[in-house]
């Protein structure tokens, strides 16, 4: 057995998945995964469970449920190592298996309870980990209200104009036959959902550090931080807070007989107590000061200025895929337009950002299609797939290519991404939807400009792909002529290391 996670629970959860399941057939090994992902997962029968030899954890989050495979030999490794080594992971949870190492039964206390999906670590983690947890944890919770709040303000906007923001409410005010009527229907509920986006950004770090007993402070936070204008910066600060509060309280040892209303009681009305008087009387005012000086450096910015932030922004984007880093930026430029009315600064930034992060599996899909003989039969396959994604702004298309050779592909790729960020940047364009990839277009202020640089940032990356390929191939001594038939890895010749089909 396998059980794949990751902290958005999208790309990583099912590449791992995939990854595995392909070297489990290359090993004549039997495998079935549990893939714990954002839209929920399908627990494995316990007969299956039951009948495993072993089983692979691949998780940058807590297992959900992990007593269900106590006293089974396991491996516990982060879900990259499922992507870029499932070979090596099925290898090693088999010896163990011959070996009959087993893990440690559950405890009682863990059996009966569901663990969150974004426990904070083990605690040989280091802070900074732990820290990456945390706020992964709320921007994971949080990227779907942005994506369905931005799309629906984006669909408002092409159907009635930017006009429509002005537009009475249609509780009160509805025509079923004008156009304009179903435009300030979707632009009003993207602005419900956009309303959440603080507020669960702060509730689910709170849950991510203290568990269920910190939403509630954390919701709370995060509602003060909205009210008084902290904006994005507000709630991550009022979700640490919240959770460190609810962690400290949780030290202390309290009476049997008051255990029972601790968590419903006490901790929620002490918690949000002292998180309300924190954001609204000691740290909130400064917080909003700071987020109105980041508003008008935005707003600013012009020239060199904009177009080194866009080479910044671009080399996020494309420096772990989809990981921690990229999350990283995307959270700075989705928290700049979930505002009532963004500035021109802040679309500039999120036009920039979902440019760059469709370069990396874009390039990849290009640079097979060009150059496919560089590449394994699986990579090619790949390429296709990634042409879908890349246009679809999912960075981590290009992850397989990255995983198989990492020193050529992702410096490639910041290249590119740098590119297409800065040229972004330099013909002004815009962007009010937060995801949609080349679907959006039609909302983007200045399109063909903007296709223009999501063009020469691919065409550069893949072209540098290439040229770093051919490089080393040309540099191997061809000693040996592949087998009739078969496939060579990458350089083909006869010394250098097959590349894993499932990468």
């Amino acid at each position: 057995m396998a059980v794949t996670s990751c902290p958005t629970g999208i790309a990583h959860t099912y590449m791992a998945a995939e990854s595995l399941e392909n070297a489990a057939r290359e090993a004549g090994v039997e495998l079935v995964v549990e893939t714990q992902g954002s839209a929920g997962f399908d627990k494995l029968p316990p007969a299956t469970i039951a009948a495993a030899d072993a089983v692979i954890f691949a998780h940058d989050v807590e297992v959900r449920e992990k007593a269900r495979f106590a006293g089974k030999p396991t491996v516990d490794v982060g879900v990259k190592a499922g992507i870029n080594r499932p070979a090596e992971l099925i290898a090693e949870v088999r010896q163990k298996a011959a070996r009959g190492e087993i893990s440690a039964p559950a405890a009682a206390a863990d059996a009966d309870r569901s663990a969150p999906m974004d426990r904070a670590g083990e605690p040989g983690d280091r802070f900074g980990t732990r820290l990456r947890k945390w706020l992964m944890t709320g921007v994971s919770y949080m990227v779907p209200f942005v994506a369905a709040g931005g799309l629906l303000i984006a669909l408002a906007f092409a159907l009635g104009g930017y006009e429509i923001a002005t537009a009475k409410s249609v509780a009160d005010h509805f025509i079923w036959t004008e156009q304009d009527s179903w435009a300030a229907l979707l632009f009003q509920i993207g602005g419900a959902a956009f309303t959440f986006l603080v507020p669960v950004l702060a509730g689910f770090i709170a849950y991510g550090m203290a568990d269920r007993p910190g939403l509630v402070p954390g919701f709370v936070g995060g509602f003060i931080a909205t009210t008084i204008k902290a904006g994005f910066l507000g709630g991550l600060v009022a979700g640490l807070i919240a959770g460190a509060i609810v962690m400290g309280i949780q030290r202390f040892k309290v009476p049997a007989s008051l255990r029972g209303i601790m968590p419903v009681v006490v901790i929620p009305l002490i918690s949000s107590a002292i998180v309300g008087f924190l954001m609204f009387v000691v740290i909130g005012k400064p917080i909003a000061s700071a987020q109105e000086a980041m508003t008008d450096w935005l707003n600013g910015l012009s020239g060199t200025n904009a177009i080194m932030l866009g080479v910044l922004l671009g080399l996020m984007m494309c420096f772990d895929l989809g990981g921690p880093v990229n999350k990283v930026a995307y959270a700075f430029a989705t928290g700049g337009i979930t505002v009532a009315n963004p500035s021109d600064g802040s679309l500039k930034i999120m036009a920039a950002v979902m440019a760059a992060g469709m370069v990396p599996p874009l390039a990849m899909a290009l640079a097979t299609t060009v150059r496919g003989r560089l590449f394994t039969k699986t990579e090619r396959e790949n390429g296709k797939a990634a042409w879908v994604l890349g246009a679809s702004f999912i960075s981590e298309g290009a992850i397989p290519f990255a995983a198989a050779d990492p020193l050529r592909v992702i410096p490639s790729s910041m290249v590119g991404g740098a590119i297409t960020g800065a040229l972004s940047m330099t013909f002004d364009c815009t962007l009010r939807a937060p995801h949609g990839g080349i679907f959006v277009v039609p909302l983007i202020g200045q399109p063909f400009l903007y296709l223009l640089a999501i063009v020469a940032g691919t065409v550069v990356s893949a072209g540098l792909v290439i040229v770093l390929k051919g490089m080393r191939k040309a540099a191997r001594p061809e000693t040996a002529a592949p087998a009739a038939g078969g496939e060579t890895a990458p350089g083909g010749a006869g010394g250098e290391a097959k590349v894993p089909a499932t990468v």
